[in-house]
């Protein structure tokens, strides 16, 4: 009699290990998981991931007590586009979804919730982004003339009226030519330099901005005009009415 019972206690303790070893109960998993594993037989792991019906590893109730319970993921409908991230020029678009039930015990993982694609800005002052300014030291006078201007060449009479604007315009440099190495005020221009430009109501020529002080945000190009070769480029990031640049200050030509 106590061999039976000894016999039953056994082979029920043997079917309990059975029960546990490889079991995914209480451990399904979506997609890859290496961490989502059970013991399996001689010492080996068995998964409980989605991804084990690929690798063919699965444990032997997986699909039993995962696929039976599974739940795939749902999401919701696309959101609006969001505008050009570059106001002129290449840039991009995105737009997003949200999930509305997320997977559980191993059920369709959720598709992509991004989206992005290219598109071309076009901000009806993009015009400003392609001018190119011209700049010289604050040293020079007021009364500079651009000396590309042609010899002789009979300048406009200044209108009667309110004078042009002044302002100060902030810029990033983003890239300046070994070339403005030339001159001692052109070696002070380096790349990440923040530099400040006046412009000044007689260099404006009867326009309501200078020449070449871009967009904010925008990469814009400039040159030195005492300086051959010296030329570059830099981001605008802000103008400011009524200011004084702290030396070293450059102006607009």
């Amino acid at each position: 009699m106590q061999g039976l019972l000894l016999c039953g206690g056994w082979l029920l303790a043997a079917g309990y290990l059975a029960g546990a070893m490889g079991s995914c109960r209480h451990r399904c998993c979506p997609g890859r998981n290496n961490a989502c594993w059970a013991p399996g037989a001689r010492r080996a792991h068995c998964y409980c991931d989605s991804y084990c019906e690929r690798t063919g590893d699965c444990c032997e109730d997986y699909q039993a007590v995962c696929r039976r319970a599974a739940v795939g993921c749902a999401v919701g409908p696309w959101g609006p586009w969001s505008g050009c991230s570059s106001p002129c020029g290449v840039g991009s678009k995105a737009r997003s979804r949200q999930v509305t039930v997320p997977p559980r015990h191993g059920g369709q993982p959720c598709p992509d919730l991004k989206q992005r694609r290219g598109c071309l800005g076009e901000h009806p002052t993009c015009g400003m982004a392609k001018e190119v300014a011209k700049i010289l030291p604050d040293s020079f006078s007021r009364d500079f003339r651009d000396p590309w201007r042609r010899a002789r060449l009979l300048l406009p009479e200044e209108p009667s009226g309110s004078p042009l604007p002044s302002y100060c315009g902030y810029f990033r440099l983003t890239q300046v030519g070994p070339p403005c190495r030339g001159q001692a005020w052109s070696r002070r221009l380096h790349r990440d330099k923040r530099v400040c430009v006046k412009c000044q109501g007689d260099t404006s020529h009867h326009r309501p901005h200078c020449t070449g002080h871009g967009l904010q945000g925008a990469r814009t190009f400039w040159v030195a005009v005492s300086v051959a070769g010296c030329q570059g480029s830099w981001v605008q990031e802000g103008l400011q009415e009524g200011c004084v640049c702290s030396q070293p200050a450059l102006i607009f030509v």
